[in-house]
Protein backbone atom coordinates (compact mmCIF):
# COMPACT_ATOMS: atom_id res chain seq x y z
CA UNK A 1 0.00 0.00 0.00
CA UNK A 2 1.10 3.52 -0.69
CA UNK A 3 1.19 6.53 1.62
CA UNK A 4 -2.16 7.85 0.33
CA UNK A 5 -3.88 4.63 1.28
CA UNK A 6 -2.39 4.71 4.78
CA UNK A 7 -3.41 8.35 5.16
CA UNK A 8 -6.99 7.60 4.14
CA UNK A 9 -7.16 4.75 6.65
CA UNK A 10 -5.82 7.06 9.38
CA UNK A 11 -8.20 9.91 8.55
CA UNK A 12 -11.09 7.46 8.39
CA UNK A 13 -10.20 6.04 11.80
CA UNK A 14 -9.95 9.53 13.30
CA UNK A 15 -13.42 10.38 11.95
CA UNK A 16 -14.92 7.19 13.36
CA UNK A 17 -13.35 7.78 16.78
CA UNK A 18 -14.65 11.37 16.83
CA UNK A 19 -18.08 10.08 15.86
CA UNK A 20 -18.14 7.46 18.60
CA UNK A 21 -17.06 10.01 21.20
CA UNK A 22 -19.72 12.52 20.10
CA UNK A 23 -22.39 9.83 19.97
CA UNK A 24 -21.76 7.82 23.14
CA UNK A 25 -19.67 10.09 25.40
CA UNK A 26 -20.49 13.66 24.38
CA UNK A 27 -20.38 15.21 27.85
CA UNK A 28 -17.12 13.47 28.76
CA UNK A 29 -15.53 14.34 25.40
CA UNK A 30 -16.57 18.00 25.51
CA UNK A 31 -15.43 18.40 29.09
CA UNK A 32 -12.06 16.76 28.39
CA UNK A 33 -11.43 18.96 25.36
CA UNK A 34 -12.06 22.18 27.26
CA UNK A 35 -15.59 22.93 26.10
CA UNK A 36 -18.62 23.96 28.08
CA UNK A 37 -21.16 21.29 28.87
CA UNK A 38 -24.26 22.14 26.81
CA UNK A 39 -27.89 21.75 27.73
CA UNK A 40 -29.14 18.19 27.25
CA UNK A 41 -31.08 19.06 24.08
CA UNK A 42 -27.78 19.77 22.27
CA UNK A 43 -26.82 16.10 22.51
CA UNK A 44 -29.26 15.34 19.69
CA UNK A 45 -27.51 17.59 17.12
CA UNK A 46 -24.19 16.21 18.41
CA UNK A 47 -25.49 12.72 17.65
CA UNK A 48 -26.41 13.87 14.14
CA UNK A 49 -22.88 15.27 13.77
CA UNK A 50 -21.54 11.93 15.05
CA UNK A 51 -23.45 10.09 12.31
CA UNK A 52 -21.62 12.14 9.71
CA UNK A 53 -18.23 11.56 11.34
CA UNK A 54 -18.84 7.82 11.41
CA UNK A 55 -20.24 7.62 7.87
CA UNK A 56 -17.39 9.69 6.40
CA UNK A 57 -14.86 7.62 8.35
CA UNK A 58 -16.28 4.37 7.00
CA UNK A 59 -16.30 5.87 3.50
CA UNK A 60 -12.63 6.82 3.83
CA UNK A 61 -11.69 3.31 4.87
CA UNK A 62 -13.64 2.03 1.85
CA UNK A 63 -12.06 4.46 -0.63
CA UNK A 64 -8.54 3.82 0.69
CA UNK A 65 -8.39 0.72 -1.53
CA UNK A 66 -8.87 2.80 -4.71
CA UNK A 67 -8.25 6.48 -3.93
CA UNK A 68 -7.91 7.50 -7.58
CA UNK A 69 -11.49 6.40 -8.15
CA UNK A 70 -12.77 8.60 -5.28
CA UNK A 71 -10.87 11.87 -5.58
CA UNK A 72 -14.03 13.93 -4.95
CA UNK A 73 -14.37 12.36 -1.48
CA UNK A 74 -10.78 13.36 -0.71
CA UNK A 75 -11.39 16.89 -1.98
CA UNK A 76 -14.49 17.18 0.20
CA UNK A 77 -12.48 16.11 3.26
CA UNK A 78 -9.98 18.86 2.46
CA UNK A 79 -12.91 21.29 2.36
CA UNK A 80 -14.19 19.98 5.71
CA UNK A 81 -10.76 20.41 7.28
CA UNK A 82 -10.35 23.94 5.90
CA UNK A 83 -13.79 24.92 7.23
CA UNK A 84 -12.80 23.40 10.61
CA UNK A 85 -9.57 25.42 10.55
CA UNK A 86 -11.37 28.64 9.61
CA UNK A 87 -13.93 28.13 12.38
CA UNK A 88 -11.15 27.42 14.86
CA UNK A 89 -9.30 30.58 13.89
CA UNK A 90 -12.47 32.69 14.00
CA UNK A 91 -13.68 31.43 17.38
CA UNK A 92 -10.20 31.65 18.88
CA UNK A 93 -9.58 35.20 17.63
CA UNK A 94 -13.00 36.37 18.84
CA UNK A 95 -12.33 34.91 22.29
CA UNK A 96 -15.08 32.33 22.24
CA UNK A 97 -12.61 29.50 22.71
CA UNK A 98 -9.18 29.43 24.31
CA UNK A 99 -6.15 28.71 22.11
CA UNK A 100 -5.26 25.86 24.47
CA UNK A 101 -8.52 24.17 23.46
CA UNK A 102 -8.42 25.00 19.74
CA UNK A 103 -4.74 24.46 18.92
CA UNK A 104 -4.84 20.65 18.64
CA UNK A 105 -7.95 20.48 16.39
CA UNK A 106 -6.56 23.29 14.22
CA UNK A 107 -3.21 21.51 13.96
CA UNK A 108 -5.07 18.36 12.89
CA UNK A 109 -7.01 20.31 10.26
CA UNK A 110 -3.73 21.68 8.88
CA UNK A 111 -1.85 18.38 8.62
CA UNK A 112 -4.85 16.42 7.35
CA UNK A 113 -5.71 18.94 4.62
CA UNK A 114 -2.06 19.48 3.68
CA UNK A 115 -1.25 15.77 3.35
CA UNK A 116 -4.48 15.04 1.50
CA UNK A 117 -3.62 17.79 -0.99
CA UNK A 118 0.03 16.77 -1.32
CA UNK A 119 -0.67 13.05 -1.62
CA UNK A 120 -3.90 13.26 -3.63
CA UNK A 121 -3.66 10.72 -6.42
CA UNK A 122 -3.22 12.06 -9.92
CA UNK A 123 -5.11 10.55 -12.81
CA UNK A 124 -1.87 9.46 -14.45
CA UNK A 125 -0.32 7.81 -11.36
CA UNK A 126 -1.07 5.05 -8.91
CA UNK A 127 -2.09 6.07 -5.39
Amino acid sequence: MKKTTYLLYLVGAIQIILGILHLFLPEWFLQNTGHSIPQADIYYPLAMLAARFIAYGIAFIYIAKEPLKYIAWIQFMVLIQLIDLGAGIFYTLTGVINIADSAFPMFNAIWISALLLLWMPKKNSAA
